[in-house]
């Protein structure tokens, strides 16, 4: 497929070439019509005057005119075949240049659409030249921007808000439980203070996820090996056995969103699994993989693994289903890929990429 460059080239060349050879062409025929014309206006027609001797050369041996007028048209003829040869890669050359002069605004648009990203918005094309329509499309782009950067601030603003504004309820909540209802009333208590903590990791996973899908605000060399080992000392056991094996690796990106990342994937590992079963966690040249056993998956569901709210299970400790769809959100703003596969005796392979 070819560039627009190279249209623009061919376009411009061939332009050029067919207005030069028709000038040619034209040039010519007309040359040899007057030429004939003015042959047939010289006394006795055609044929050549006699002349005297010229230094030793008779009048016999001059040519006549219609051959002379031959000759000189023949030359005119490879003259102007050489000189369309020499325009044909002159054009090409002139208009290569001009073609990529006049894209230099669009490689330059090109260019920072290319390096935006939610951390930095702030950035413009801010193209200079006259107005013509280069420089509207460039403003037009500078000025979706701006609403855009508008958009994501008033969405960062709500997400603090909303976490400002859901979890001090639910704190004085759960105060009010602990404090205001004794132990001794039975399973009330615990109810009330189980649906209140699963309320505030349901809110707490949602705005994880929200922040995650808007980007990362800065970045960051981690050490993903020392977050694989502290996110497995802290994961909770709840019978499982659990190895690592991670090799030193530095990612780009946000601490405390990496350390959800595989801290999810751990509890995902941990919670559906089998009493006494397995997880094995591995890092190696950027590639984090989780292995457990557990109940088996259908390889038609593997889809909805990362969709918010789907369970394939009905497990212990039963989970707002957001734990994977997280996994994918902050793997998305690394750069990484993430991917699962199901294993033949049961459980899963969570595979997450970061790029190189």
């Amino acid at each position: 497929m070819t560039t627009i460059r190279v249209r623009l080239t061919l376009i411009y060349s061939g332009l050029f070439l067919l207005t030069s050879i028709v000038l040619l062409v034209t040039v010519n025929l007309l040359l040899r019509q007057a030429l004939n014309t003015r042959i047939a206006r010289w006394p006795g027609g055609a044929a050549a005057p006699q002349a005297p001797v010229v230094q030793g050369v008779p009048a016999g041996r001059v040519p006549p005119l219609p051959a002379l007028v031959n000759d000189v048209i023949g030359y005119q003829w490879e003259v102007t075949g050489l000189t369309i040869g020499v325009l044909t890669l002159l054009s090409l050359v002139v208009g290569w240049l001009v073609a990529g002069r006049m894209l230099r605004p669009v490689h330059r648009i090109t260019a920072t659409a290319r390096r935006l990203s939610l951390s930095t918005l702030h950035e413009r094309i801010a193209l200079a030249g006259p107005k013509d329509e280069l420089k509207d499309l460039a403003d037009t782009f500078d000025a979706m921007l701006d609403r855009l950067e508008r958009s994501v601030e008033g969405q960062r603003r709500f997400i603090a808000n909303a976490s400002h504004e859901l979890r001090t309820p639910l704190a004085v909540q759960r105060a009010a439980i602990e404090i205001g209802l004794p132990e001794d009333v039975g399973e009330i208590r615990g109810t009330l203070l189980l649906h209140n903590r699963r309320a505030e990791r349901l809110i707490d996973a949602l705005l994880v996820l929200a922040q995650a899908e808007h980007g990362l605000d800065g970045r960051g060399p981690v050490a993903l090996e020392e977050v694989v080992r502290l996110a497995v000392a802290e994961a909770a056991q709840e019978g499982v056995t659990m190895s690592v094996r991670a090799r030193p690796y530095l990612v780009d990106g946000d601490p405390v969103l990496l350390h959800r990342l595989v801290t999810n994937l751990l509890d995902n590992a941990v919670r559906y699994n089998h009493p006494g079963g397995t997880v094995e966690v591995s890092l190696a040249g950027g590639v984090l993989t989780v292995r457990n056993t557990g109940p088996h998956v259908p390889g038609e569901r593997l889809g909805d693994l990362f969709e918010p709210f789907r369970r394939l299970h009905t497990t212990r400790g039963q989970g707002a289903g957001l734990g994977l769809s997280i996994v994918a959100s902050i793997a998305k703003a690394h750069g990484a890929a993430v991917h699962a596969n199901p294993l033949p005796d049961g459980g899963l392979e969570l595979v997450v990429t970061f790029a190189r």
